[in-house]
């Protein structure tokens, strides 16, 4: 998507993408200090099967990074963006060619239980400064029901964007 200019559709559609998720990950979302269960992923999943890894990483960076500074849940730690961008091209490079459970499986699977589950609770530990095994028991939870809930999105969003948006293959 890179390689050549953006079109101004393409442009807007990925603005339009992170205003959603930071509305959906700021507002409408429940938050502690140390548990997030939302609908944020939805925007970046979108980018990532429309336009790629690339595309679904600055999606999901860019909204962690602008929303944090526009509506701070909390301090702004740059390692939770890092994340939000590994989340987007993690989901870009499994779901953008080919859309199974396998692939939605593998990628749901990296993000929530390598990337959530260990590198956001490790942020968490550095930034509040709590021991992380007992901080990554109190996480578990959350990881087993996001990965479902994003499982049974990613199936519900595909066959939508086959039928009113770009041709995505479902397998």
């Amino acid at each position: 998507m890179f390689k050549q200019k953006l079109s101004t559709r393409a442009l807007t559609t990925l603005a339009m993408l992170i205003a959603i998720e930071i509305i959906l990950s700021r507002f409408l979302s429940i938050n502690a200090w140390n548990i997030k269960i939302g609908f944020g992923f939805i925007p970046v999943v979108i980018a990532a099967l429309l336009y790629g890894p690339l595309a679904g990483g600055i999606v999901g960076g860019l909204s962690d990074f602008i929303g944090a500074i526009l509506f701070p849940i909390g301090a702004y730690f740059p390692g939770f963006t890092l994340t939000s961008f590994l989340i987007g091209v993690v989901f870009g490079l499994f779901l953008h060619r080919k859309q199974g459970w396998l692939q939605g499986l593998a990628a749901v699977g990296i993000n929530q239980f390598i990337l959530g589950l260990l590198l956001n609770t490790y942020w968490i530990s550095v930034l509040y400064d709590s021991p992380f095994v007992p901080l990554l028991a109190t996480r578990v939870f959350q990881s087993i029901l996001l990965t479902v809930v994003q499982l049974i999105c990613i199936q519900l969003i595909v066959p939508v964007l086959n039928r009113y948006g770009k041709k995505v293959s479902v397998t």
